[in-house]
């Protein structure tokens, strides 16, 4: 146990008192202060949820606090979507709430039993000040904490700003169940959280926190209302769901979220928790469950560790991955939110299920467990057959129909010798076509010497590797007829005449270089790459040239379709990033002129390509840097792309400037299509991280998306297709097994199963034996 028989606590909110109780329980002997600078009652928003998962920390901690806990909640399982006039139910959820000011009541009794002294009315003395007369202090003073601006060269925070306002409100009644609605106002859209929180012989009382756009919230006139008349204003925009009721304020003033995240969460003898630490969006609920759980971490961890730098290394790196995982479900929850308004548009089943599984926590197969009847009418809705995974649909592009909805995505191998395609990529490619994806996609395919990646990219700009290409195409065709096969052209710019990635990725080749060119003579990664030379006039066209021979190619190859690469900072995708495109003529400055050349390659494809064979775009919908493309402009290059003839948007993100900070997570891209479709009403190609079948069919029942891209899955798994098909106990059409194969399309039995099982139990006296104490149970076998 670490040594820390003085504490001190700045902030007196769920977290910190929790702390100190749980520290003071640990060892009676420590004095334990908190400073908490309102009053014992006073205390802002009404409703608390927690989750099952914290209960149970919660119960294993401190039975005493647990069960003042369960005294109180209110329970419910159900979650009511109200869009435009029609309420949706959805089933399964299991939620438990009180009171804000209840929960502060009961941590306040809990400190008092066990001796924490706590400091009401009372600021605390700077941390730094704490710090040398104690020995832990504890910051738990909040989202505007002190401790963390007086120390921000240590703690490293950084702080976003979003662009929604909203108000903690309360109604005096329950309501039924968590509460989503929507209002269509002539100002914008806005949106209703509401939740019951007590329901006894106190009272009966719900939260409800209205949201809106910053920009909805000023033309509606927020901006100019008090209080009380922003409270009354509210009621009567959603009257229906309050049944004509008031709505009651607390210090009630309108915010616009701010997520906190720091690089370190101690500094010396300091620590920091809750939403001092990090902040987490109010729509999943989680503020009050993470700081409570940071609690419960960090007295743990000042248990079992004897030093207390240990013991606050091993508290961070235990929190950080589970609150990162927090963070990220909340911002998708919270993005969603944001852009509400391109949703409005949708069926009322699916705009229910694309709320309920906006997070993506949960999923389509967990929804399924919680509420089947709601599932399966969102999957009729979708057009699902009975018994057929929502990724088991086709899907059409001009004269081409997918037969299900997964996309083998554009890998690039590095093992062409020449740019000629060889055996490796006829197995590489037709194993993944065998293994049952719709559409089965070349790496980025190179339309010169130059505009190579590396030595190893394949190349369509000779005859020798149109023959290679063809073998592949007549493979899958052939021995996998109903899967497609697309090519991907593109151009590699500023970023070619590199080591293949195995031998360093993006590293300057040191012998057989070849010149670089781009938008801008702004070399990737300065001081390590070479500059790249200004493409002029007479160059440009030379290449837009390269790419229709290229596209002539891959039709006569036989190529199901065709995907122009305008991402990942490559040739195109510089000239459409602000970042990479710093010209001053006709190809440079607004986005209409940053766009003009990469359209006219598309358009020279587009009209030598067959009309019955579609075209896709791939495109970085965010460069992950200050300055760079904004999803804003993804949207606009999207629709000028789909306006010259596009079928569909592949949309990924980043790779287009080596400072790039991605926000890596699961289907961590997919919120950049989410918004391209929604917005424009186009068809889409999710990408980033999607690796579960589940998350396909969670993605196209939300409309999300169209078709879904998966690369690491397929290099892990070729026949990850017809294992998810198996998986779902699908057989039909959209993932049929090749004769071949269907001896394997059962998992084969593993580990003995000859082991008789018991055919009765004997009544009467059985002699004894001894007991068999099994290593692997820990209990009697007898």
């Amino acid at each position: 146990m670490a040594t820390v028989p003085r504490v001190a606590v700045i902030g007196g909110g769920p977290g910190g008192l929790y702390a100190a109780a749980l520290l003071k329980r640990l060892d009676p002997g420590r004095e334990i202060t908190v400073w908490e600078r309102n009053a014992p009652d006073d205390t802002f928003g009404f409703g608390v949820v927690l989750s099952d998962e914290t209960l149970g920390g919660i119960e294993h901690a401190d039975p005493v606090v647990h069960r003042a806990l369960q005294a109180e909640f209110v329970r419910w399982d159900t979650i009511d979507i109200v869009h435009r006039g029609r309420t949706l139910t959805s089933g399964g959820h299991g939620f438990a709430a009180l009171g804000r000011r209840r929960l502060l009541e009961i941590l306040h009794e809990r400190c008092a039993s066990l001796g924490v002294r706590l400091r009401f009315r009372t600021e605390s003395p700077p941390a730094a000040e704490l710090a040398t007369a104690h020995d832990l202090v504890i910051a738990a003073d909040g989202v505007h904490s002190l401790t963390r601006q007086a120390h921000a060269e240590v703690f490293a925070p950084t702080i976003t700003t979003h662009r929604c306002r909203y108000v903690w409100l309360a109604a005096d009644f329950a309501l039924d169940a968590f509460r989503f609605e929507t209002a269509e106002t002539e100002h914008g859209v806005m949106q209703l959280h509401g939740y019951p929180y007590a329901n006894g012989a106190a009272g009966a009382r719900s939260t409800a926190i209205v949201e809106m756009r910053e920009e909805v919230w000023r033309a509606a006139g927020f901006d100019g209302l008090d209080e009380r008349r922003s409270a009354e204003r509210c009621a009567k925009i959603f009257a229906d769901a309050l049944g004509g009721r008031p709505l009651r304020a607390n210090a009630s003033s309108w915010s616009a979220f701010r997520t906190v995240v720091n690089e370190r969460w101690s500094h010396g003898n300091t620590v920091l928790i809750g939403d001092a630490a990090h902040t987490a969006h109010f729509s999943i609920g989680s503020g009050t469950k993470l700081a409570v759980e940071d609690a419960l971490a960090l007295a743990a961890c000042i248990e079992e560790r004897p030093e207390l730098p240990d013991a606050l290394a091993a508290y961070e790196s235990e929190r950080r991955p589970v609150v990162e995982s927090t963070q990220r479900a909340a911002a998708a929850s919270l993005r969603w939110f944001e852009e509400l308004a391109t949703y409005t548009d949708q069926p009322p089943r699916r705009f229910a299920f694309g709320l309920l599984t906006r997070s993506r926590r949960v999923t389509h197969d967990n929804l399924r467990l919680r509420d089947p009847a709601f599932t399966r009418a969102v999957e009729r809705d979708f057009g699902c057959p009975p018994g057929t995974p929502p990724m088991f649909t086709p899907f059409r592009l001009r004269g081409l129909t997918l037969r299900n909805r997964v996309v083998v995505s554009p890998m690039d191998m590095y093992s062409a010798v020449d740019g000629v395609p060889g055996d490796f990529h006829l197995v590489h490619l037709g194993a993944r076509a065998l293994g049952g994806a719709g559409l089965v996609m070349t790496e980025m395919v190179c339309v010169s010497p130059e505009g190579r990646i590396t030595p190893g990219c394949a190349g369509l700009y000779n005859r020798e590797q149109g023959e290679g290409w063809r073998r592949v195409t007549d493979f899958v065709h052939t021995r996998s007829p109903g899967t497609a096969i697309g090519v991907q052209l593109g151009h590699s710019g500023r970023k070619g005449a590199t080591r293949v990635m195995w031998e360093g990725m993006d590293e300057p080749l040191p012998v057989g270089g070849w010149p670089l060119v781009a938008a801008s003579p702004l070399p990737y990664r300065p001081g390590v790459s070479e500059v790249p030379h200004q493409l002029d006039r007479r160059q440009l066209d030379t290449i837009r040239e390269q790419f229709t021979a290229a596209a002539r190619r891959a039709q006569r190859c036989g190529f199901d379709l065709l995907e122009l690469h305008c991402a990942h900072g490559y040739l195109l995708s510089g000239f459409l990033s602000p970042l990479t495109n710093r010209r001053t003529d006709a190809y440079g400055g607004s986005l209409t002129a940053r766009l003009r050349f990469p359209l006219e390659v598309f358009d020279a494809i587009r009209a030598d390509w067959p009309d019955d064979r579609p075209m896709t775009v791939r495109i970085s919908a965010t460069d992950w840097a200050p300055g760079g493309t904004t999803p804003e402009d993804a949207v606009e290059i999207a629709r000028a792309f789909v306006a010259h003839g596009a079928d569909a948007i592949d949309v990924s993100t980043g790779q287009v400037v080596a400072d790039e900070r991605p926000e890596f997570g699961r289907s961590y891209q997919t919120p950049f299509a989410d918004l391209i479709r929604n917005t424009l009403s186009v068809p889409v190609i999710a990408v980033g991280a999607i690796s579960s079948w589940d998350d396909v069919n969670s993605l196209l029942l939300a409309g999300r998306t169209d078709l879904c891209a998966l690369a690491r899955p397929h290099l892990h798994d070729p026949q990850w297709t017809l294992h998810a098909a198996a998986a779902q106990g699908y057989e039909g059409p959209a993932a049929p097994w090749p004769a071949p194969y269907r001896a394997g399309s059962r998992t084969p039995p593993a580990g003995r199963a000859d082991d008789p099982k018991p055919r009765l139990t004997l009544r009467g006296p059985v002699a004894p034996r001894t007991p068999d104490l099994s290593p692997a149970t820990g209990c009697a076998d007898g």
